[in-house]
């Protein structure tokens, strides 16, 4: 049995414990029984010694038959000796009577088992000293079956306690066989739960569920690698092409600079996707709050709005502000900014020229909305529920000549849950799509 193991140290603890327990039990018990077992005696001797002291005081003289009772004992008046049975110590008697002793119990032979007790009754100058041998003492019986006892049970329940953490322990054994097998490639082993509702049920439930987020984790991973390696693949490229062109042969400034500026292009297109990225990994749920500050939510909007002048007037698009309110509350303002950049940026991106686009903010309940509505081409109701997921565009075909990476919807979904907020698109195809944004509100207390 390995030492260092829950269920040695579990053991160890309980034997120790239950040592400890016994011992206390033992001696209580001995002290109990043997204060009960002498009260027994002194009040068996005291009513033989008021029946002598009755005897006694009825006559001047001992009844002629006293040689005969049953009893050892001495009698005493105003310290005269009256009466002695024959085989008592009276020089022990006076000690005894010195001494104020008024019971005591003795041990006249060498064998524990039997023992001796005198009492001392003193009334109306009398004094009466009654023996009582040869009593069994009934407290070393108890004291003998004890020490048999308690190392017997003691060994009952520290093997009933063995096979009981043996039982509780299976399930965690079982978890650590299945954590053992778990791998990268292998999240396919789970445990089967228990059928009582117990903490262990919790903690097998909890690992399953822990087994299916890695899972769940590895994929996305994976699917994100393969991704990132997809976007950047084709900036990288391009520039590795027009540095390669360019460098065959000497060429005119003109052609150098349009090199340049086509790979000037591709490396902001790369600056791009790791400043998105980036802004996705940055902020977790456990250090977000750590980020908040008391910001002016329409001031943001407003900023936001102002960089999207030129592309809403080229397209002659139509911006109808149905409602900004003056809020003001505790959040990240740069998340909230990416917010409002990409929504904004879908909207004017995939609204074709000379419609329509609506934009609300405003507080209802403590809580913060935005809402943006535009008649664009729309979204299928079956990528309704991709469009959020990293890298997902909807088909090319139907928006080749609209650049962008994928990530807009995902920032704005990371950004609001991290808010505990909810997003939620409605859209059809060619009639808009309709985006609205709720977060609640943040107080400098809730942020710490």
């Amino acid at each position: 049995m390995n030492i260092n193991s829950l269920k040695t140290r579990v053991l160890l603890w309980f034997g120790g414990v239950v040592t400890i327990i016994l011992l206390l039990f033992s001696i209580s018990f001995e002290y109990f029984m043997n204060q009960s077992i002498n009260n027994n005696i002194k009040a068996h001797l005291n009513n033989d010694a008021i029946e002598i002291l009755t005897d006694f005081q009825e006559s001047a003289t001992p009844p002629p038959d006293y040689e005969l009772y049953a009893k050892e004992m001495i009698v005493f008046k105003n310290k005269k000796l009256l009466y002695k049975s024959t085989t008592l110590d009276i020089q022990k008697i006076y000690q005894l009577i010195d001494n104020q002793t008024q019971f005591k119990i003795y041990e006249d032979s060498e064998d524990d088992d039997i023992i001796s007790a005198v009492y001392i009754l003193e009334q109306n100058g009398f004094t009466v000293v009654v023996y009582k041998t040869d009593i069994d003492n009934k407290i070393d019986n108890f004291e003998d079956i004890l020490l048999f006892l308690d190392p017997i049970l003691l060994s009952l329940l520290l093997f009933t306690t063995s096979k009981l953490i043996d039982k509780i322990l299976a399930p965690i054994k079982r978890i650590t066989k299945t954590a053992k097998n778990i791998s990268v490639d292998n999240f396919t082993n789970t445990i089967k739960l228990p059928k009582k509702d117990d903490e262990i049920k919790e903690l097998v439930d909890a690992f399953n569920m822990m087994v299916l987020r890695l899972k769940d984790g590895v994929e996305n991973l994976d699917r994100f690698n393969n991704d990132v390696s997809h976007e950047l693949k084709t900036p990288l490229t391009v520039i590795q092409g027009e540095v390669e062109i360019t460098l065959r042969k000497l060429r005119d400034p003109k052609e150098y600079q349009q090199s340049l500026k086509i790979i000037g292009y591709e490396a902001n297109q790369i600056q791009s996707i790791v400043e998105n990225l980036l802004l996705l990994t940055r902020y977790t749920p456990q250090n977000i709050k750590d980020s908040f500050e008391l910001s002016q939510i329409d001031s943001i909007l407003l900023d936001v709005l102002d960089r999207f002048r030129e592309p809403i007037s080229s397209k002659n698009l139509s911006l109808k502000i149905i409602n900004i309110e003056n809020v003001s509350t505790f959040v990240n303002p740069r998340l909230i900014y990416s917010i409002f950049f990409n929504l904004i940026d879908n909207g004017v991106k995939y609204t074709p020229d000379n419609k329509n686009i609506f934009i609300s903010l405003y507080e209802k309940n403590k809580q913060l909305y935005f809402e943006i509505k535009d008649e664009g081409i729309g979204i299928e109701k079956t990528d309704i529920l991709k469009i959020t997921d990293r890298f997902y565009r909807v088909d090319e075909s139907r928006n080749k000549e609209i650049k962008g990476f994928g990530l807009g919807l995902s920032i704005v979904k990371n950004s609001v849950e991290l808010h505990n907020g909810s997003l939620t698109i409605n859209s059809e195809i060619n009639i808009g799509t309709d985006v609205l944004v709720r977060i609640p509100f943040f107080t400098k207390t809730t942020c710490t």
